[in-house]
């Protein structure tokens, strides 16, 4: 499973490279959400991409996302202080006696007011960073994909929540942000064929057990340093009673790992396309999955190094 990817999130990219149109809509949406408390967490390289725009048709959003920064940042300083607090009155209370919970609220405020703190510094800077750009399960992220018969960009969300089941689904079964090879004509069938995206990823992370059992994370990312044109399936969900807010989403094809992949000990790997085939998989036709399947068969194949991830 590809459970967390460096992915473009500078959506320009997608328009120098595809030609495609940025749907404005979408993005005012769903920052509208986050800037109302709802959780709509997207990479902060996105958050930076859309503030660095000059085009005034991205004002609304961007005074959005200076809405949803204020108010975290705000709910940020309060942890500090509520933490420094906390670990104030522990070391208090061990200078009198040591106890296992004055310690534990010793660790646990010391830890929570670097998150906080490091968080802070993240809101404020206005540099990216390679990091600002890494995706998990859950997090939103540019997809590209043929709507209506135009090639659109759109933030969904990475954990596929497939049309016409439950919301509860996601809980229920947190790991549909991987669609696999061998499922696409069961599980998936209902968008496989009919619901093609495209994600830019750099480098993707896996869990892996290492030499002492331990698991540890691994970074692979192509020898040739190209970035790779994954294969995805995404969804439009919309509840039934209408009580919850319609959903996009997508999952990451995944396949059997090259060689090098499996050496590292993983037993996954995302499927590139060839450039090449990228229109036609974004055009798929619902009559004849057999064609989808080939072209995910005749893939990008690069040689990926590994190192552990930082």
């Amino acid at each position: 499973m590809c459970y967390s990817a460096q992915v473009e999130q500078r959506y320009r990219e997608y328009v120098r490279r595809f030609g495609a149109d940025i749907d404005i809509h979408e993005f005012v949406r769903r920052y509208g959400q986050r800037a109302r408390g709802e959780r709509v967490p997207t990479a902060r390289a996105l958050d930076l991409a859309i503030l660095a725009d000059p085009d005034p048709v991205w004002a609304p959003v961007q005074a959005l996302i200076r809405q949803a920064d204020a108010a975290e940042e705000a709910a940020l300083q309060q942890t500090v202080f509520a933490q420094r607090r906390r670990v104030a009155e522990a070391e208090r209370r061990l200078r009198a006696r040591e106890t296992r919970k004055a310690l534990e609220d010793v660790r646990i405020g010391r830890n929570k007011v670097e998150r906080a703190l490091a968080r802070l510094a993240d809101l404020r800077r206005m540099q990216p960073e390679a990091r600002d750009g890494r995706i998990y399960p859950g997090v939103w992220a540019p997809l590209l994909v043929r709507r209506e018969g135009r090639l659109v960009v759109l933030p969904m969300r990475y954990q596929c929540r497939p049309e016409g089941r439950p919301a509860w689904y996601d809980r229920r079964y947190p790991g549909t942000y991987n669609a696999r090879r061998d499922n696409l004509t069961g599980f998936w069938k209902p968008l496989f064929a009919h619901r093609h995206g495209v994600l830019i990823v750099r480098r993707f992370y896996e869990n892996v057990e290492g030499p002492d059992g331990r698991n540890r994370v691994l970074e692979f990312s192509p020898e040739d340093g190209q970035p790779m044109l994954v294969a995805c399936l995404w969804s439009h969900w919309t509840d039934p009673a209408g009580r919850e807010q319609d959903l996009y989403s997508f999952a990451a094809i995944t396949d059997d790992p090259p060689p090098e992949i499996a050496a590292a000990g993983h037993d996954r790997c995302v499927v590139p396309l060839r450039e090449t085939n990228v229109m036609a998989w974004l055009s798929p036709d619902p009559s004849d999955p057999g064609a989808s399947l080939a072209l995910l068969d005749d893939r990008h194949r690069p040689r990926y190094r590994h190192r552990i991830a930082a």
